[in-house]
């Protein structure tokens, strides 16, 4: 399997604690370190990725074109409450959000069209090309 439709398989099991649909369905939701002790500290034929390292993991979700989003949350007015949701967002604060178009748990078919993007180029810092070969001036 490739990785959009491993991705999705973990988030249809009920196997996984660390890895969510968020509301709507709209977002995948992950708690960073239960996933990294939970799905990535796997070894030997239970290992569901060629990574072990959240960095790398993070990495793959963007090259399939998942950006990190952050959780949309109306503040309340009232000091109180607004310390209270403060105490509730930091225990959340391991949790991540990505999101990408075409990965819709409403949309399943959608998931076939997530491709790996192209790579791109790294240049020299204020190396311009024109053709290919670095652009030398006059």
């Amino acid at each position: 399997l490739r990785f959009p439709q491993k991705l999705w398989k973990m988030l249809e099991s009920s196997r996984f604690l660390s890895i969510w649909w968020s509301e709507g369905g709209k977002c995948v939701a992950i708690n960073k370190d239960l996933f990294e002790k939970e799905v990535l500290g796997r070894a030997g034929p239970q290992r569901l990725f060629d990574t072990q390292k959240m960095k790398s993991f993070m990495r793959q979700l963007n090259v399939y074109g998942f950006t990190e989003t952050k959780r949309d949350d109306q503040r309340s007015a009232s000091l109180p409450e607004f310390l209270a949701e403060e105490a509730a967002v930091s225990a959340h604060s391991q949790i991540l959000y990505y999101y990408n178009p075409c990965f819709n748990r409403a949309h399943p078919w959608l998931v076939e069209r997530c491709r790996r993007r192209a790579a791109l180029k790294r240049r020299a810092p204020g190396e311009a090309e024109t053709d290919g070969r670095p652009f030398r001036g006059p």
